[in-house]
């Protein structure tokens, strides 16, 4: 059964239905959904907003208390070192070297 809506001192003569509960009634009643803009619903058919939808939050900054460096640090030559296709053998003091 249909139900007469008298438009008598509303803003507009527009009567709508609900996306939802396809119920009728007046435009004015009828508001955009947060979760889908498209779609006018009654204020009892209102969904609370997605928070999903939102951005997401900015990472906290985390810093240790000891921070080791990106740059690789300077030690005395040490270990094995190739030139011209021979391999040798640096001391620590760099001034001898033996040949393997």
């Amino acid at each position: 059964m249909s139900v007469f809506l008298d438009p008598g001192g509303q803003a507009t003569f527009g009567i709508g239905i609900c996306g939802r509960c396809s119920r009728k009634m007046f435009l004015s009643e009828l508001s955009s959904d947060p979760n889908y803009p498209g779609l006018m619903v009654c204020e009892a058919d209102k969904d609370q907003y997605d928070p999903y939808r939102l951005a997401p939050r900015a990472p906290d900054k985390i810093i240790l208390p000891f921070v080791r460096p990106d740059t690789p640090i300077n030690t005395n030559p040490a270990g094995v070192i190739q030139e011209a296709g021979d391999e040798f053998i640096i001391t620590e003091d760099g001034e001898r070297y033996l040949e393997m």
